[in-house]
């Protein structure tokens, strides 16, 4: 059976992540998300990413992306910062919530990275990161180290073949694939140069241009769905929070639900892992405390120029649907239906879907 993981290397562009004395998590978050895919392929699992370049994607756009392709997991590669340098040091894994097989994979990516000297921080809930609420498949954001501690930047950079390997094994255990020896560091020591020249690896076409395409605005069809060439803005990042509970994978909220390890009100750990400011899924803050009563609409495109929107609207209306266009701030939405509940409208969705549409269900209401 083949297994697909898709890796999510943090920030990008000018979203640097944490930086320390120059150094910019975007980088280490793509270094290593290449060196593990390099890996996971080479053990026969098919790998996908949300980013190959540095380029900025935004978190709603990464989990728009990863939904849009049956995948096993989904992990977000990231470096943790403390407020304090050299302060805090050690790995960390974050999840939606304990009860998927998300639990297990941030188990064993903890496991495999202890094992090479970063201290064990444990697991943590975190509702509120729109790469874990919105994705649709277990999914695991992972804090290799602290970038502003000198000694995991050193682990980082002296082991970093070995962290590399480690992630694969752990993703590899998690899916029940017996890893083989491909891509397992040798134990020979290896020279500086050749240190940085694997960290500087060429994927060489071995990632899937569903995903790599061109970064930089040319996104294959199967992400732009084929809507006649006009880029929908919702991969620009302008969603405006109108995202379905579909991509919240019908999750119990589960606020506040940390692992024991992370319980101890007087652990110094407790709280770490919120350094991830640019990850927030902003609509879920303004969906709070909302008490009308949810309905849910079909979105089928989100523009910029309102002539594109008319025209989606005036194919939509020819092949016998009623769409509408919804004035969002500068933008145009096109949508159908109103539904009363979520399977209603993932029926109607999956219709719209079988027609080729590229569609989102969006929600109002209380969540």
């Amino acid at each position: 059976m083949a297994y697909t993981v898709i890796l999510d290397p943090g920030h990008g562009g000018y979203d640097n992540g944490a930086v320390y004395f120059g150094r910019m998590e975007k980088y280490d978050n793509l270094d290593l998300a290449l060196a593990v895919g390099e890996i996971l392929d080479s053990n026969g699992v098919n790998v996908l990413f949300t980013r190959t370049e540095d380029v900025y994607v935004s978190p709603l756009e990464r989990a728009y992306m990863a939904n849009m392709v049956p995948a096993d997991y989904f992990v977000s590669i990231h470096r943790n910062s403390g407020q304090t340098p050299n302060t805090y040091s050690g790995v960390q894994s974050l999840v939606y919530n304990m009860n998927d097989p998300s639990r297990q994979l941030a188990e064993n990516l903890n496991k495999e990275l202890e094992e090479l000297g970063f201290t064990d921080l444990g697991i943590a809930v975190r509702t509120d990161l729109a790469v874990l609420r919105r994705t649709v498949m277990p999914s695991v954001l992972v804090e290799v180290g602290f970038i502003n501690s000198d000694s995991d930047n050193t682990l980082f950079d002296e082991r970093f073949d070995e962290i590399s390997y480690a992630i694969a094994t752990a993703i590899l255990d998690s899916l029940g694939v017996p890893p083989t020896n491909e891509g397992e560091p040798s134990n020979d020591n290896e020279d500086t140069d050749n240190m940085m020249d694997n960290r500087n690896r060429n994927m060489n076409g071995n990632m899937n241009d569903e995903f790599n395409g061109n970064m930089n605005g040319n996104m294959n069809d199967e992400f732009n769905g084929n809507m006649n060439g006009n880029m929908n803005d919702e991969f620009n990042g302008n969603m405006n929070g109108n995202m379905n509970d579909n991509f919240n994978k019908n999750r119990n909220n589960t606020n506040g639900n940390m692992d024991n390890n992370m319980n101890n009100s007087n652990n110094p750990n407790s709280n770490l892992g919120q350094h991830e400011e640019s990850e927030i899924d902003t609509d879920y803050q303004i969906g709070e405390g909302q008490e009308e009563q949810p309905t849910y609409h079909i979105q089928l495109g989100l523009f910029r120029d309102g002539n594109n929107a008319r025209n989606l609207v005036n194919n939509l209306n020819q092949a016998g649907y009623m769409a509408d266009i919804i004035s969002q701030g500068e933008l145009y939405a096109v949508v159908t239906g109103e539904f009363d509940s979520l399977d209603e409208a993932q029926a109607a969705e999956d219709t719209l879907r079988q027609q080729g549409y590229s569609t989102l269900i969006v929600r109002n209401g209380n969540r």
